[in-house]
């Protein structure tokens, strides 16, 4: 799968853009502020969710306007396919703005449907510290990436979040009425389990594609990664059946409310899960590692998850996006990444101040000078 045209209107600093590439790697050079992230945003809301910014969608709009509209031809491999998002006016009165979603000029529900289509994964600066920051930023990462093979995955989810919040509220406003709590509980049961379970499932099948790059006669320069999750649920369905654990889940709802009012929030549940991360030749966790060996982690990371999707989907690989990619790589580790990706056969979108930072490149790359809301093909 690859993106053949894309074009934006009223988006970010975009007045107007319509550009066509090939399936080979796009790489997007220019100076700060020139608009190069706002691209790789457009391309992430070609999936479900808030984007590679988890911005709100109204800020999305260029300045002076209340509507912007991202459409692009992808090519898959059963032929061309169009998809159109974005918002069409202001918040209404309860503060709501309805993204709008369109495949092959047919409206749907939401844009969870997206992820049915689209495979894509993106790397930005800001999750440089993915390591070293909050639990919730490597369960949303490794969402993304179960997200690429499993689409029912975002939809579980979603069921359970939206449940847990009534429950959060029904406990807020004091409510003490057992009866009003469990069908929001059972919800949560069976939804929390199903997705420990999916990510202990992908964590084992992205640790095996890790573990076979590690073993390829060619190797890799970018360490390989140990994963596992950290959480109750996944530990208790290492080794029970998952209908017991939902049932002890819900009664521990039942006998917890009292705690988690006090609390003000649920604090047993996937929602607490963590990804945790360590460099395998160094045997030490990932979040004590300098901030380069941190990058190259999550570059073999990504990779290996990238050539498992490739693997399942019978070789089609995710899209890949990498915002200022190559910022912090040295010469080896950047053309090593660029044969890599090459090799893989995604079409990667990258972004830099620099175009000599992608000469190793050559004549594999498209590349592409972007100002001020322009973009131009160089070469």
């Amino acid at each position: 799968m690859w993106v053949e045209r894309l074009q934006l209107t009223s988006f970010r600093n975009y007045s107007a853009l319509t550009l066509s590439v090939g399936p080979e790697p796009v790489v997007l050079c220019g100076p700060n502020g020139s608009g190069k992230t706002n691209l790789l945003e457009a391309l992430s809301l070609l999936t479900s969710g808030q984007g590679l910014r988890r911005s709100p969608y109204p800020d999305i709009a260029r300045m002076g306007s209340t509507s912007w509209a991202v459409a692009a031809r992808l090519r898959t491999a059963s032929g061309p396919m169009d998809i159109g998002t974005g918002i069409a006016g202001a918040a209404d009165a309860g503060g709501r703005t309805a993204r709008i979603v369109r495949i092959d000029g047919e409206d749907q529900s939401g844009s969870g449907v997206l992820d049915d289509y689209v495979e894509m994964v993106w790397l930005t600066p800001a999750m440089d510290g993915l390591f070293t920051g909050p639990a919730s930023e490597r369960r949303r990462f490794l969402d993304r990436l179960i997200t690429c093979f499993d689409p029912g995955y975002r939809p579980r989810l979603g069921q359970f979040e939206r449940a847990m919040q009534q429950r959060n509220r029904l406990l807020a406003d004091d409510v003490r009425d057992p009866s009003r709590y469990h069908g929001f509980e059972r919800i949560m049961a069976d939804t929390g389990v199903a997705i420990a379970a999916s990510r202990a499932a992908a964590v084992a099948e992205i640790q095996a594609a890790i573990d076979l790059r590690r073993n390829a006669p060619a190797g890799s320069v970018f360490p390989w990664a140990e994963i596992a999750l950290l959480g109750a649920l996944e530990s208790e369905l290492a080794s029970r059946p998952a209908i017991e654990v939902e049932d002890d889940y819900f009664h521990l709802l039942g006998r917890t409310r009292e705690r988690d009012r006090a609390a003000g929030r649920t604090l047993d549940g996937p929602h607490r899960s963590d990804l945790i991360v360590g460099h395998g030749p160094k045997e030490m966790p990932a979040k004590v590692c300098s901030t380069g060996e941190q990058k190259a982690l999550l570059i073999g990371l990504v990779l290996a998850h990238a050539d498992l999707v490739r693997q399942r989907r019978d070789g089609s690989a995710p899209i890949l996006l990498l915002d200022e990619i190559a910022a912090h790589l040295d010469p080896q580790r950047r053309a090593s990444l660029f044969d890599e990706i090459v090799a893989l056969g995604s079409q990667v979108w990258m972004t830099g101040t620099d175009l000599e930072a992608f000469a190793a490149l050559g004549e594999r790359a498209q590349n592409h000078r972007v100002e001020d809301g322009r973009i131009m093909r160089l070469g």
